[in-house]
């Protein structure tokens, strides 16, 4: 059997899709699993195990200039192709594939209802579980059974150099404002942290995100310091050797699940139900309920709901969370 994953961004939605690669690989040991990507998530994918080809495609090109890839996935014949996005655009990608069943969510669970359209099976799930839950359920309509498993996350993670432990790792940045805590405060954080836990904090930033970093730095009285720039295998790297990482609703905190890294999660216009870290000792501080802008990319306040989580709740938050890690350890066997 060929399969055609369709899931073209972003990092922490591909990250989430990962999990159902796993479970067709395990219910279809023989099968071939392509994924094709947008080209400037290609990374990510990269690290996938128990996949046969990565596609890459820019759908901000014209229509007409993506026929050479069209064509690449139409000779190779797919048998199913697996919409994981529910955009119009992946759907029609997955129905441009020529795949004999074309899979998606029924439109209740659509961010764009109109992709329905394109699919030639459309199952229905229950939108308000975790993304990764939902990922899981489209895929048991494919390869039956998959009973409640756990979250597998078959990545190549590299070993960085040796550097001074144990820290914790932060995370300013995403891509939609209103999902940032402010920088200043995460250098509040920092400082606290150090004097309480004797912990330094190392903080990531992406494109575009250095001076959010170096701002993190300069509030944290000497505690935290910019991460050297990296890659996605080496924030993945980053993350599983912290003793903490605090981040907002982005990839990285994402990146920082899927290696099992003890979590703060911090919400502000998305659901940590539906977006949140699933391991039950991690932590969200969330403003979702009383947030005006669920799921739109800029605030309609003044002040992002965000800000109202104050420095408080996050030192409330560490003190629960490394509390939690301890008595981990400490557990009988």
């Amino acid at each position: 059997m060929k399969i055609l994953i369709v899931r073209l961004g972003a990092l922490g939605d591909i990250v989430h899709a990962v999990p159902a690669v796993a479970a067709l690989r395990r219910a279809r040991p023989d099968a071939q699993i392509d994924w094709v990507v947008e080209a400037r998530h290609r990374e990510i994918v990269d690290l996938v195990r128990g996949l046969h080809r990565r596609i890459t495609i820019d759908t901000r090109e014209k229509w007409h200039r993506l026929a050479g890839v069209i064509r690449d996935l139409r000779a190779e014949r797919y048998d199913v192709a697996l919409d994981l996005q529910g955009l119009v655009k992946s759907a029609v990608v997955a129905r441009l594939s020529g795949a004999g069943r074309v899979l998606g969510f029924d439109r209740l669970a659509l961010r764009e209802p109109a992709a329905a359209f394109f699919y030639s099976e459309r199952i229905a799930v229950d939108d308000r579980q975790h993304i990764v839950r939902k990922n899981l359920a489209l895929v048991a309509a494919l390869a039956q059974p998959v009973v409640d498993p756990p979250f597998e996350f078959p990545l190549d993670v590299p070993q960085l150099p040796s550097m001074v432990k144990p820290y914790a790792l932060l995370n300013p940045g995403a891509a939609w404002p209103n999902k940032r805590w402010p920088p200043r405060r995460f250098g509040a954080v920092a400082d606290w942290i150090h004097t309480r836990h004797g912990l330094r904090s190392l903080v990531i930033w992406g494109p575009g995100e250095r001076s959010l970093a170096q701002e993190v730095s300069a509030a944290s009285e000497g505690a935290a310091e910019p991460a050297p720039a990296t890659t996605i295998a080496d924030v993945l790297a980053f993350a599983r050797d912290a003793r903490l990482v605090i981040s907002g609703d982005t990839g990285p905190l994402h990146l920082a699940a899927a290696v099992g890294a003890p979590l703060i999660g911090l919400y502000g216009p998305t659901s940590p139900a539906r977006n949140g870290p699933w391991m039950p000792d991690d932590v969200t501080v969330s403003r979702f309920e009383g947030c005006e802008c669920h799921y739109e990319r800029r605030c309609r306040r003044v002040s992002a709901c965000i800000d109202d989580i104050s420095v408080e709740d996050v030192q409330r938050a560490v003190d629960e969370r490394l509390t939690r890690s301890e008595r981990a350890v400490i557990r009988p066997r």
